[in-house]
């Protein structure tokens, strides 16, 4: 015997659209048996159940051998006698769920958001089959008060102040290097340095550099170094003592006192442009100081009020999104973030690495990288839902003419025809997205902003992101 005959463990795949008209799959009884929960009694009769027997086993036939025949010609009888008579039976039973439950769940109006537990509880040739079907359904949840959330929008008052420091920014952009020969270095100046450190008399590793650029005031070295490099001139020998940090990365330099003995090449610092009409024409497209400041003005209040805007926006969606206390099934979490980390997934691809290897340089396991993930995902199904439910009950519409146009913007937007991008999105899809989008829009339009500020926390996803499926 080379080949036994194999039992399918296919799963339930695919969707109908359309109902089959000659069902081999009877509905005996539909129950909701918990909250988004309904529990279907389905038989299949002895013929249909023969029907699907003999097809399983033609189906497999070309791989099983036996002694005594050829290989594809064993006798249907003869591997049911040696295996048993249920033999062919799950990969029967799997073809049937495949090819006729979706168009038993369709019929019954079941908006199912997990593949359905399947569960034989009868099985024999004079009696067919019977089974219960436990499918986990979308929820249908209640919302009250989506119109007029009250949430904070404080707009952020630009004072002199924050035009001064924008102006200062640009100045220091603008900002020429000047050498200095005329007097000592000071703090904010830069140095070009030859130093090497020594404990006691011997100079340890690391401790040497030569025409090193050194920024006075920046940190880069041990606390205390850059004060004492400070009131030296070009040319000049000294030493710069200093004890190394008790925390400092190298164990056996830590609380250590060094000396450097140090030398400074050269000093230069960065002199500003004085802030007058002519700068502001080299800099800008404006004519006067006045001129310039104006429109820093304008462009920070813009933007002030585009934070509070964004801020205002996020709590109302937070606020939209714990108005969902109706129970909904934990496995819309479960697919909201499987989805999320084959986003994050193929945006590693795209820069070149596997998921992984990226698991591997983080130290992190499959399972925690989603665990991270949930409580995003849980606010993205939530959001969805309330979206929906608004939509429903303002009755919204997104028309086949708004849905064409959507089609055109995407094309033009990703360089490509209209017929391309029917061909790589679900149009059905796009319209649901289109509907979310309108109704969070309503939600926004609708919502009442106060002066109070309170903490928020950040929104789950742009907006963008509550249109996603």
């Amino acid at each position: 015997m080379q080949s036994e005959p194999r039992s399918s463990e296919g799963t339930l795949q695919g969707n109908c659209n359309t109902l089959l008209e000659d069902s081999n799959m009877n509905l005996k009884s539909s129950n909701k048996t918990d909250v988004n929960m309904t529990e279907l009694v389905v038989e299949i009769d002895a013929e249909s159940f023969e029907k699907a027997v003999e097809a399983a086993y033609q189906r497999q036939k070309k791989n099983i051998s036996m002694p005594g025949f050829r290989k594809g010609k064993v006798p249907r009888k003869m591997c049911e006698r040696t295996y048993g008579e249920n033999v062919f039976y799950e990969d029967a039973i799997n073809a049937l769920l495949n090819m006729e439950l979706p168009a038993l769940i369709v019929d019954n109006k079941l908006n199912v958001v997990d593949t359905p537990k399947v569960e034989v509880t009868a099985v024999s040739k004079e009696d067919g089959v019977t089974m219960k079907v436990i499918c986990v359904t979308k929820p249908e949840i209640s919302l009250e008060g989506y119109k007029g959330i009250e949430a904070p929008k404080v707009v952020k008052e630009i004072a002199d102040e924050d035009v001064d420091q924008q102006i200062e920014s640009m100045r220091q952009r603008n900002a020429r290097v000047v050498s200095v020969d005329d007097r000592a270095a000071e703090m904010g100046d830069e140095v070009n340095l030859n130093f090497e450190g020594f404990f006691g008399d011997e100079a340890f590793d690391g401790g040497k550099g030569e025409n090193y650029q050194l920024k006075l005031g920046s940190g880069q070295f041990i606390p205390g170094f850059e004060e004492q490099v400070a009131g030296h001139n070009i040319g000049e020998n000294f030493d710069v003592t200093v004890t190394f940090p008790e925390d400092y990365q190298m164990d056996e330099y830590a609380g250590k006192e060094a000396v450097f003995h140090c030398s400074i090449n050269s000093i230069s610092h960065e002199e500003l442009p004085e802030l007058d009409d002519e700068f502001v024409k080299d800099t800008s497209d404006f004519d006067t100081v006045d001129e310039l400041k104006a429109d820093v003005r304008k462009k920070l209040e813009e933007n002030a009020e585009n934070a509070a805007s964004n801020s205002f926006e996020n709590a109302v969606t937070l606020k939209l999104i714990e108005k969902v206390t109706d129970p909904i099934p934990h496995c819309m979490f479960e697919h909201r973030a499987d989805s999320l980390m084959n986003q994050f997934a193929n945006q590693l691809k795209a820069q070149g690495i596997s998921m992984d290897l990226y698991l591997q340089y983080t130290g992190m396991t499959q399972d925690a990288l989603k665990e991270t993930y949930l409580e995003r995902a849980e606010n993205e199904v939530k959001l969805r839902l309330a979206l929906e439910k608004v939509a429903e009950l303002e009755k919204l519409e997104v028309s086949d003419e708004d849905l064409e146009a959507e089609v055109n913007r995407l094309a033009e937007e990703n360089n490509l025809t209209a017929e391309d991008v029917k061909k790589r999105i679900y149009l059905e899809d796009l319209r649901e997205d289109m509907l979310a989008t309108k109704a969070m829009e309503l939600v926004k339009e609708a919502a009442v902003a106060t002066d109070a500020p309170e903490e928020t926390e950040e929104a789950p996803a742009e907006e963008t992101a509550a249109t996603e499926e």
